[in-house]
């Protein structure tokens, strides 16, 4: 690009841009660090709000944006970056300024980590040893994991194949297309890393993120290694040949065995629907669906609609598909904690965008700041304080103000309708159940064609639903909202490890637990991704979970192919210690306080989704494996090669 033309798009592109990310570059690029001073210091930002203005007077933002183009097109026109590779202890000062929080020192090594991956727009393939000759891998499901792990897998040498149920790539934002379907993460933070992305919305929509999935899958070439419309129905362990033996079902229904040194599970948690046990679905005359399961040609229009559930789902579908029904009942069993949501269906300015393609820097340090927001800020306010008086609505003190924050909301999004902020205010702690991110889900609720029911269902008839308290409600459509059975993992395939027992045994259905949520003893050469107790419950983006696992799968295969071994298995003992960490660091937290229900937890009230570290926990845990935590088997095992 000619360089004026670089230069006027810059100069557009920082009067939108944030101002905090701004500063973060001109450190960076001119090595003046009184950019980290007064009065050029942002304010802290509050909740999840980016702070683009970093709540500066209008002069010094000004001062900021102007210096900060001038900076970028001198770096364009050729100027090496003064600091291009900053300390730990700088990085650190350097998000703590940006974030207007101070940043513990122990968060250096992994922003400098992240900062590295994203300045590098090719990275460099993973550092593992040569597998052994013929090394072969099998990998359930093209998803974010799937597509994640046989890119990485290939990378290292290891011939991989996937096994896809669908049609596509892209797991549950292939399957899924409700109307309103969207991420709740910020889409430059639900991205891989070092993939540039051009987003057109802060917050991307379900078509918006399938198309940012298929075109990873063309670069990374994932449809060359897949078996599209094929189904794994069952995978055992061959001890003697040291090998996965698994049985698929192709799209004509011809059944085949494949065979491969590691079997790598990406089937996600959310591919099983569930539906909620309310007799009389089967006589009812009109039409119904799930929302994993939307019809495409679903016409709603002048119809009676009524939702079951009111979860993530439900706040997607219901506000989408208002005013479009005659009608729109929704059916609520309990109430959820609502947070305002900023930038939703918020557009990228074209410059911005522009800013964060071509220049890495700023797309580095907007994404570390989004990180940030959205990573350990909010862990301490999930524990439990035992002396706090109000257990039964609060856990602690920052836990008390989050509740304050959250019913003034609904006060103020509801005015003038007593009834709703009564029917929409939960009585447990807030953060207890997955916080949802208003879209105009209150709003919606306040509509004439629109009626919130908390009466509990009784059974569904021929024309609609009975509530328990005698009424009837006529409907023509029924869309149950009712989410995902996501704590029977890997469910949809029937594993069986050494000695015969299979995986639904050892978890006795729905009580999986897995070292670092990766892998099970008894079970060699599997791998989970988005296994037992991964998914963020605090915060952050899957993704970040999903690589850190990736990683650390890396580095066991490449000290285990460099010991001369082809097969590790952990440790029993060192499960089980890590698994009882994970109960007694939940016992600690909201996730396992009485009073409400969540998703997180199996039918023993045992919590085995949700990943109770905080993130630079996790991070560390899963930077490098260590191998004396595994039995190790094969020609050669015991030595170096």
């Amino acid at each position: 690009m000619p360089q004026d033309d670089f230069a006027d798009l810059v100069r557009r592109a920082v009067r939108d841009a944030n101002v905090p990310t701004l500063l973060m570059v001109l450190v960076q690029l001119t090595g003046d660090t009184r950019w980290l001073e007064k009065p050029y210091r942002p304010t802290r930002g509050r909740g999840l709000s980016e702070n683009d203005s970093g709540g500066l007077p209008g002069d010094v933002q000004e001062e900021i944006r102007h210096a900060a183009a001038d900076a970028i097109i001198a770096w364009h026109d050729g100027r090496p970056m003064a600091i291009p590779e900053p300390d730990e202890s700088l990085l650190t000062r350097m998000l703590s300024v940006a974030m207007g929080e101070e940043i513990p020192g122990e968060y250096g090594p992994m922003i400098a980590d992240d900062l590295r991956t994203a300045l590098n727009a090719a990275p460099a393939p993973p550092d593992v040893p040569r597998p052994p000759d013929g090394s072969s891998a099998i990998v359930i499901g093209a998803g974010i994991s799937g597509m994640l792990a046989a890119h990485h897998l290939r990378q290292a040498g290891i011939a991989c194949t996937i096994i896809e149920s669908g049609e596509r790539v892209g797991g549950t934002w292939w399957h899924n297309r409700y109307p309103g379907c969207g991420v709740d993460v910020p889409s430059h933070l639900y991205s891989f890393s070092g993939v540039v992305a051009d987003w057109p919305y802060y917050y991307a929509t379900r078509d918006e993120i399938h198309a940012y999935l298929e075109s990873v899958a063309a670069e990374w070439d994932i449809p060359s290694c897949t078996r599209f419309s094929t189904r794994a129905t069952a995978a055992r362990w061959d001890e003697a040949g040291r090998q996965w033996s698994v049985e698929i079902t192709g799209p004509d229904g011809t059944r085949e065995v494949l065979r491969a040194d590691i079997l790598i599970s990406g089937v996600g948690a959310f591919g099983k629907r569930k539906l909620p046990d309310v007799p009389g679905l089967d006589r009812f005359a009109g039409t119904w669906c799930h929302t994993a399961t939307w019809p495409e040609d679903l016409d709603l229009a002048g119809k009676r609609v009524g939702v079951i559930g009111n979860g993530a789902s439900a706040m997607q579908v219901v506000p989408a598909i208002a005013g479009t029904a005659e009608f729109l009942t929704v059916f609520q069993r309990s109430a959820h904690w609502v947070a305002p949501f900023e930038k939703f269906r918020v557009p990228v300015p074209d410059p911005v965008r522009f800013l964060l393609r071509e220049v890495p820097l700023y797309r580095s340090w907007y994404r570390q700041r989004l990180a940030w927001v959205l990573n350990d800020t909010l862990y301490q306010a999930l524990q439990k304080d035992p002396d706090w008086p109000h257990q039964d609505r609060s856990i602690n003190a920052i836990n008390e103000g989050h509740r304050r924050f959250f019913t003034r909301y609904i006060s103020a999004e509801l005015a003038g309708r007593p009834d709703l902020v009564e029917k929409v205010t939960p009585s447990y702690p807030p953060f207890g159940k997955r916080i949802l991110l208003d879209n105009g889900w209150y709003r919606t609720l306040k509509r004439d064609d629109v009626e919130l029911v908390t009466d509990s269902i009784a059974e569904i008839t021929e024309h609609g639903i009975r509530l328990v308290s005698g009424r009837e409600v006529e409907l023509d459509v029924i869309v149950f909202a009712t989410g995902f059975d996501v704590v029977r993992f890997l469910s949809s395939v029937e594993l069986t490890g050494r000695g015969g027992r299979t995986l639904g045994d050892v978890w006795h259905g729905d009580d999986a637990r897995a070292y670092l949520g990766t892998t099970v003893p008894g079970f060699p050469n599997l791998f989970c991704l988005y296994g037992p107790n991964t998914q963020a419950g605090h915060g952050g983006s899957l993704i970040f979970y999903l690589e850190c696992q990736m990683r650390y799968v890396l580095s066991l295969l490449g000290q285990m192919f460099d010991a001369g071994a082809t097969v590790a298995e952990v440790r029993a003992e060192v499960s089980d210690k890590y698994n009882e960490d994970v109960d007694a660091a939940h016992e600690r937290m909201i996730w396992t306080q009485p009073g409400f229900t969540t998703y997180y937890r199996n039918s023993r009230g045992r919590v085995v989704v949700a990943n109770p570290w905080r993130v630079i926990d996790w991070w560390q845990m899963t930077k490098e494996a260590v191998l004396s935590d595994y039995h190790l088997d094969g020609p050669g095992a015991g030595g170096p090669r």
